[in-house]
């Protein structure tokens, strides 16, 4: 695990951390749980505090004081400025554009960002693994201004071509997501536990721009299933700082689940 005990933080963290960094203030954010969670609420309570968290339950600018244990969780309600319908968020604030960046997950991820959380295996309809599904991730994948993916770094994950296309990143490359009339950039941003990649703004392929401390290029490419391109100006990103995990660390404690069991 990158940045274990030794670094006073783990993967998890720093990946957590890395994607808070992200988020800039005044934008509003689609929030899946999970570290997508984590990270938008560490960015609310600490650089970005007039961020605007959206859940796919239908809440608008939700204010929990720990870490939402599902998108139906009581305390974004309570907390929201608004609470609207599904329909609404995804028919009025997603598809139109309106929202500035979403998170995302994959069970699988191709070169071009393209993800897969549908099957594993050649055949649709005997796979290997039945995945969940695509859920509300599409949509995210074409609307959204920006759009982040956390996952871990792996050849089962990072795979040279997707057993099924859940989540449009960039398609077969420059020009994909015109032709098929998808508003928003695509992805932006691969968070992983190694690093970060990001598309070339020629190519659309992904190309690892910064590693965190201690990781080498080697094994980066080593558990990707491509031939990974690394940026020249390779970044070092910075460890989380001590007031970022206690931050962090504090929402994971108020958590009701992260209570010890009496």
């Amino acid at each position: 695990m990158t940045g274990g005990t030794g670094n006073g933080y783990c993967a998890d963290e720093i990946m957590t951390v890395t994607a808070a960094r992200a988020l800039r203030a005044g934008m509003t954010c689609f929030v899946g749980i999970g570290l997508p969670s984590e990270a938008a609420n560490l960015a609310r309570a600490t650089h970005a505090p007039n961020l605007v968290l959206i859940y796919e339950s239908g809440t608008i600018g939700a204010k929990p004081g720990w870490l939402p244990l599902s998108i139906g969780d009581g305390v974004l309600a309570e907390t929201a400025d608004a609470v609207v319908s599904v329909p609404e968020i995804f028919n009025y604030w997603l598809q139109p554009g309106r929202i500035d960046i979403g998170f995302l997950g994959a069970a699988q991820i191709d070169r071009f960002g393209n993800i897969n959380t549908t099957v594993i295996g050649a055949d649709y309809a005997e796979p290997k693994v039945r995945l969940p599904g695509a859920g509300g991730a599409p949509e995210i994948a074409a609307s959204c201004r920006e759009v982040i993916v956390i996952v871990r770094q792996n050849r089962r994950t990072f795979v040279e071509r997707l057993d099924f296309v859940t989540s449009l990143g960039f398609g077969d490359g420059p020009g994909s997501r015109r032709y098929l009339g998808l508003p928003g950039a695509g992805p932006r941003k691969i968070i992983t536990d190694l690093g970060v990649l990001e598309p070339d703004p020629a190519t659309c392929e992904l190309v690892l721009t910064s590693v965190y401390p201690g990781v080498a290029v080697p094994e980066v490419r080593q558990r990707t299933g491509w031939d990974l391109r690394v940026s020249a100006d390779l970044g070092e990103i910075p460890p989380p700082g001590p007031s970022e995990l206690a931050v962090l660390r504090g929402l994971l404690a108020a958590t009701p689940a992260a209570e010890a069991p009496q």
